[in-house]
């Protein structure tokens, strides 16, 4: 606290008691009055009782860093309706920000659920839902969602502004706008940042993470900023229950010991889940230093594979072109006959013959010896002559019964319809969280369980030990071809592949999706 603030009790009472007469609006606790936990009313009084001299609010920026499924929608809404419904501003404007639309939602309907709930606002506001705005009528004032598409939009009055996520933004613009002089105009604006930790360091996020730890240290003084910071430290042991309790402070009321243990337990197996459970577990801000794939458990799987063997069988393709000066890279995968297979890869690379030796000193990666080896095909010129490819796999169409070509719709479009004259059957594959994260999760699963054989295949090793991948809130994953300094292209066309292949398989019955849902790690 400021040497000359005062913390007026009774505010902070008024903001506690506003907050508690909401009701929650989610799960086992759905209905029952918002009764804050402790560290929740801590923030709560210390925001709104810390006055200055003149009676307005001291802080106008708070930094709250929490793991995961600690109430942090629930708060970040309750804050939201406080200033816009409770804190007697004449035609408050509040806004809630995230990444996108969706994101910024999330907290707009927990606000918009507790309104139904609470008589007494229910009476005195309007939820306008197609626009993603709450107005409480008495004071003229609203609660609008904002996303960081919506950036432009200057000529803001700001009273408070809710920014969820704050890791997941794309940049530092909405977060500009929003905060740089956007409420001078007002008394006693507030800017509430919550989120978890994140990976990218080049970020708004980072920056302000930074600062509050600066504050909390003593590095710095900035008397209108509230940082707080839950997480584990950098040496603590990860895997030690003592330190999952100092990281979560509702851990036993909205999150069962139980869920981190188990999170915890499917992180030691599977050394690829080690960052998301730190990240967003334990808060850590975890650097991408883990590759993703460990190749001890992917050289397992390097079973002898018998192209002969294979003749006439269900496969699938995955195509990854990415540019004709670059390498391009078709997998097939053969799904199990019985309980006993496995998933067989089968990958094909091809380089323009003109560049290869200039790449070769340029990326130090031994393009040649793979060649020579017939591990690594290349076509005349010093582009990729996708002609030559069209031909190619269709005399694969001839030896193997290929059911489906998956393909990144970016720049395939010339070669698709050539495929699909041949008559493939060529599907499109999107590249985001969506339709990557549950092949990309059961990938790894698969090799853990030695399910998949691909003859230790050199290029294809190669690329799956270049393999980083994003992971988004809900924990979905996608290699990450910017992170991934080196080449993914045929790891990407496996996991296409692998997807139609898990869906489908030898048969148009149920995939295994369809039996047991998606992977959830």
């Amino acid at each position: 606290m400021a040497k000359d603030s005062i913390y007026d009790k009774d505010a902070a009472d008024y903001a506690v008691n506003f907050i508690e007469c909401l009701s929650h609006t989610k799960g086992k606790w759905s209905g029952k009055p918002f009764e804050l936990i402790d560290w929740q009313e801590q923030i709560i009084r210390d925001l709104f009782g810390t006055l200055k001299p003149d009676g307005y609010r001291q802080f106008n920026t708070a930094y709250i860093e929490i793991p995961k499924k600690m109430g942090k929608s629930e708060l970040a809404a309750a804050v939201a309706l406080l200033l816009t419904c409770g804190d007697g501003e004449e035609r408050a404007e509040v806004y809630g920000c995230a990444a996108d639309r969706q994101q910024a939602s999330i907290v707009f309907e927990v606000a918009a659920d507790m309104v139904r709930m609470s008589p007494a606002l229910s009476k005195r506001v309007k939820i306008l839902s197609a626009t993603k705005r709450i107005v409480f009528q008495p004071t003229n004032s609203f609660y609008q969602v904002l996303s960081a598409e919506a950036y432009s939009k200057h000529g803001f009055n700001i009273h408070g502004v809710v920014f969820d996520e704050l890791h997941t933004q794309p940049n530092r613009k909405l977060f500009d706008v929003m905060t740089k002089g956007s409420g001078d105009a007002r008394t006693q604006p507030l800017y509430f940042l919550i989120t978890t930790a994140g990976s990218e360091t080049k970020s708004i996020c980072y920056e302000t993470h930074q600062k509050a730890k600066d504050l909390m240290e003593k590095r710095k003084i900035d008397s209108t900023f509230y940082p707080v910071i839950y997480g584990a430290d950098e040496l603590d042991d990860w895997t030690d229950p003592k330190v999952w309790k100092k990281a979560n402070p509702s851990l036993g009321i909205t999150v069962g010991i139980d869920k981190v243990k188990a999170a915890c337990e499917s992180a030691k197996q599977n050394p690829a889940e080690e960052n998301a459970f730190r990240q967003l577990r334990l808060n850590q801000w975890v650097k991408q230093a883990v590759r993703w794939m460990p190749m001890d458990k992917w050289d397992k799987c390097a079973f002898a594979v018998n192209e002969e063997d294979l003749l006439g069988r269900v496969c699938y393709g995955g195509l990854d072109l990415s540019s004709s000066i670059d390498i391009t890279a078709f997998v097939l995968v053969f799904p199990p006959l019985d309980e006993d297979d496995k998933y067989i890869i089968l990958p094909y690379f091809w380089l323009p013959e003109e560049t290869l030796s200039a790449r070769v000193n340029r990326d130090h990666v031994p393009y040649d010896v793979w060649e020579k080896q017939g591990q690594l095909k290349t076509t005349e010129g010093n582009v990729v002559h996708y002609g030559f490819i069209e031909k190619f796999i269709e005399e694969l169409g001839e030896k193997y019964n290929i059911r489906e070509i998956a393909f990144d719709r970016w720049g395939a479009v010339q070669m698709v319809q050539n495929l699909e004259g041949m008559g493939f059957t060529v599907v499109p594959f999107g590249q985001g969280f969506k339709d990557m994260s549950p092949p990309t999760k059961e990938l790894m699963k698969l090799t853990l369980e030695e399910k998949v054989a691909h003859g230790g295949h050199p290029v294809l090793r190669w690329m799956m030990d270049n393999i980083f991948v994003r992971t988004d809130p809900a924990g979905n994953i996608k290699p990450d071809k910017e992170k991934s300094s080196e080449k993914i292209d045929g790891a990407v066309a496996t996991i296409m592949a692998l997807d139609r292949a898990i869906r489908c398989g030898n048969d148009t019955s149920a995939s295994v999706y369809d039996n047991r849902g998606i992977l959830f790690i």
